[in-house]
């Protein structure tokens, strides 16, 4: 057994790496340690290599707030990525306390001694480890399954297929014909991509999505008149701003909206590629997540020749490529499945308080922080609508005060509780407020949440950060083993 710890976090990726600072920052008489899976830190970052991966966020707000992202560039390619989190978390002496190659198979609660004992695979050897609090920094995908999707006759293609998730290092597509199956942010990241070396490529979507072509690079003008940490600040809050805002645009006035994006579109288009059928999503702005083209690549690829899109759906896919329901055939060597990501909260731990097993989609989260029943644990999540880090940074903030107050009560353990009135009184709401469809098939496998406080979904970063620093603690919270008289 390793020495006991206040804290285990599980995940070194963004989530991880950010509440290991404000926990060495906010609570610095804190004892703890990061357990990762992989042999890296960065999380998805890391897991995600296919040619051309880059952040779908602005990197101003994606970035930490405490290690400004330094550069002009508001998108930034993966490598980019994972270098920066490197750099922050040798700078602030968080890497000391990572432990690679450490996979968190189970956890137990034992309310007799008030800690969390986990059982941990280390490179075929299994450790114990224990803490009074864990975190789940482990991001919302399964890092191991794919969303599966039923593609017909895909069995009988005798070309190679591939998907994004587990991208091969050592693939080589050069002059080969190429067709994506999908329409997300990972297929139009790909497109342009693959487009420079491919023969041909050929997005093929059964549905468009929404794209939004965005300037990433220049200096802003502010940046020759204010000193550089005032100027960080002044641009972290201008994307901030500027982001909520479009996205309550999209969702006040979605019929002007489609018209400004269709507007946008249109003119990046070659003249043998119409907007419609190809750019006219079913759904309204941000019903699905907006996907974000730097300087329009996307759309400049569209111009060489060596790139197309095709709406429609798949009849069968035949040994040399894929026959459309249109009756059209697409040669193909190769076929990239970018059809979407499995989600899961929770990193496939198996829970047990006291011996009873806990399964995640039968609770409700508690300010999107916290599970119904399940003391001590923190499960960190970030937005769909808005960088993932604001929403991880405001969970973070909530847990540094909310172990400041079980100190101030002399309490041992804190654990979320629905009231029995509020549950026959509430309506149930999606955790996500997307209705793509990788979000739809997790619903079943994801928290509940419902219309009221506490168990509302979190999507605002504004009312999440204001929650988190002065919010009430105590709200269907029972606190175990309290010695002093709380005062909120």
């Amino acid at each position: 057994m390793e020495q006991p710890r206040d804290i285990i976090i599980i995940g070194a990726g963004i989530s991880g790496i950010n509440a290991a600072y404000r926990l060495q920052s906010q609570n610095p008489k804190v004892r703890y340690i990061i357990l990762e899976a992989r042999n890296n830190l960065g999380g998805t970052w890391d897991l995600f290599r296919y040619p051309g991966i880059r952040s779908d966020s602005d990197l101003f707000t994606f970035g930490f707030a405490w290690y400004p992202w330094d550069q002009e560039n508001p998108i930034a390619e993966g490598p980019s990525i994972i270098k920066y989190l490197k750099n922050a978390a040798e700078k602030h002496g968080i890497q000391q306390h990572i432990l690679f190659k450490h996979r968190v198979l189970g956890a137990e609660w034992s309310s007799e001694d008030n800690i969390w004992s986990l059982n941990v695979e280390h490179e075929g050897q299994c450790k114990a480890f224990s803490a009074r609090f864990i975190i789940f920094a482990t991001g919302y995908y399964d890092y191991h399954t794919p969303l599966q999707t039923k593609i017909p006759g895909l069995n009988q293609f005798q070309g190679q297929i591939v998907h994004p998730q587990f991208w091969p290092e050592d693939l080589d597509y050069s002059d080969k014909n190429i067709v994506i199956i999908g329409s997300g942010a990972t297929a139009i990241t790909l497109l342009p991509t693959l487009a420079e070396k491919a023969k041909h490529v050929t997005m093929l979507q059964r549905s468009p999505t929404f794209i939004l072509s965005l300037p990433n690079g220049g200096r802003s003008w502010w940046s020759y008149i204010l000193p550089t940490v005032l100027y960080r600040k002044v641009q972290r809050i201008n994307w901030l701003l500027a982001t909520r805002g479009f996205f309550l645009f999209c969702q006040g006035f979605p019929t002007l909206a489609r018209v400004l994006l269709r507007m946008s579109v249109s003119w990046q288009l070659p003249s043998h590629i119409p907007h419609d059928p190809h750019f006219r999503p079913q759904y309204n702005p941000w019903d699905q997540r907006l996907c974000v083209c730097p300087d329009g690549d996307f759309f400049k690829c569209l111009h060489t020749g060596r790139a197309d899109v095709k709406t429609d759906t798949i009849r069968e896919v035949t040994a040399s490529g894929i026959v459309l329901d249109s009756g059209e055939k697409l040669d193909a060597d190769l076929i990239v499945t970018a059809t979407g990501l499995k989600l899961q909260i929770g990193g496939e731990v198996s829970l047990l308080v006291d011996g009873v097993p806990q399964h995640v989609f039968e609770k409700y989260a508690w300010h999107g922080v916290m599970l119904q029943d399940i003391p001590n644990a923190a499960f960190v999540a970030g937005y769909t609508n808005a960088s993932w880090t604001l929403g991880a940074d405001a969970a973070a903030q909530f847990l540094c005060r909310l172990l400041h107050e079980l100190e101030r009560r002399g309490a041992r353990g804190v654990v979320p509780r629905l009231n029995p009135a509020t549950a026959k009184a509430m309506q149930p709401r999606r955790l996500l407020n997307l209705n793509s469809t990788y979000v739809i098939q997790a619903e079943r496998e994801l928290p509940k949440v419902a219309d009221r406080a506490p168990w509302l979904p979190r999507d605002n970063y504004f009312d999440d950060i204001t929650f988190a620093k002065k919010g009430r603690i105590d709200e269907e919270m029972e606190f175990l083993g309290e010695k002093k008289v709380p005062s909120i």
